[in-house]
């Protein structure tokens, strides 16, 4: 175990840990969700408030409330530049001033700066990447995801795994094809609810009541629209974000792979099954961009050697195949999916 993951682990106790491991997902949809919460961990809903306040404020979550969905509500695409040494971090000042941008990152390769850029349309999010390439002068790799084999960052933390979900045998995994432009039916409410939610819940023992007042409609109508926006997969879950870096993980490591394209699904599948693969999808190569690699995949750890061995264990039982490494070598930006607004991107109701 790092002494970083060592440091903040003193600090949780068990109640901690099972709102961490056991609170990343599922947290109810009802107007007093914290009950339920409290009920669980066999505390008064005060103190499940008060204990999610205190691990946000150390920063061992990154946020609390839904995680959304972009290709679902929106456009979205990874996107990567190659940035001058002597002019990375005026590039990346640039590139993260864009709301639209919810993750960059700087990665060991010659393509040294990887972002995702979310949309409420395919025109705006293409607007932002060649004003990028206007205003940086760097060319942009745009490599929108085709096929959702498995993206899930929900994992157990509070323990020693070396990488992402060690003691797990295997994960459900099913291929989605993603389109550039979203198709979910969103009702003005639901635009609303999304803007309004998308940095996150009021961490108040009635989040959704306050969301209702900040978009005014009744309770119930806000509890009813993100049930269908749940349903509809426009919010992927609804908990406590884990801040990975600060619980340890940060051996990660994208690794892109040269695969057949007859074999691709097949491959997407079997390596999507595999608990330590915390994301795999299919992206379009770009050979005028010398990009051959159109599987990428991304495993999670607290330590390189053993994230290394897992990529030489798919390497060589799983994707025996042409491949390279990208590890993260720091976070220029990571927040939620933001938009500039829904309402006026979307068909009139």
């Amino acid at each position: 175990m790092s002494q970083g993951t060592a440091d903040w682990r003193a600090r949780v106790d068990a109640v901690d840990a099972a709102i961490v491991d056991g609170w990343q997902s599922g947290f109810p949809v009802r107007e007093r969700p914290f009950e339920a919460v409290a009920a669980d961990l066999g505390v008064a809903e005060s103190e499940a408030l008060e204990r999610v306040r205190r691990l946000y404020d150390e920063g061992i979550f990154r946020r609390f409330g839904p995680v959304l969905n972009p290709p679902v509500i929106g456009s979205s695409t990874l996107a990567a530049v190659r940035a001058p040494v002597d002019r990375f971090d005026e590039v990346a000042a640039v590139i993260n001033g864009y709301e639209q941008v919810n993750h960059n990152y700087a990665r060991d390769h010659e393509w040294n700066m990887w972002f995702v850029v979310t949309a409420a349309s395919k025109e705006r999010r293409d607007a932002i990447l060649a004003e990028i390439e206007e205003r940086t002068g760097c060319e942009v790799l745009v490599l929108p995801m085709l096929t959702d084999f498995y993206i899930d960052l929900e994992f157990p933390v509070v323990n020693g795994d070396r990488f992402a979900r060690e003691s797990l045998a295997e994960t459900d995994v099913s291929a989605t094809t993603i389109s550039e432009r979203a198709a979910a039916d969103l009702s003005a409410l639901d635009r609303r609810v999304l803007l309004e939610v998308q940095g996150g819940f009021p961490l108040s023992a009635t989040p959704y009541r306050d969301v209702a007042a900040a978009v005014d409609a009744p309770v119930a109508d806000v509890l009813a629209s993100v049930e269908k926006l749940l349903a509809d997969g426009c919010i992927k879950r609804i908990g406590c974000v884990v801040n990975h870096l600060v619980t340890g993980f940060d051996a990660n490591c994208m690794v892109v792979w040269d695969v057949p394209d007859d074999e691709l699904d097949e491959r997407g599948v079997e390596v999507g099954k595999l608990p330590y693969v915390t994301l795999c999808y299919h992206r379009p190569r770009r050979p005028e961009r010398e990009w051959p690699y159109n599987l990428f995949t991304m495993i999670h750890g607290r330590e390189q050697d053993a994230v290394d061995a897992k990529i030489d264990e798919l390497a060589a039982e799983y994707l025996p195949v042409t491949h390279e490494r990208l590890y993260s070598t720091e976070t220029l930006k990571q927040t939620g999916a933001r938009y500039e607004d829904l309402v006026d991107e979307h068909a009139g109701e």
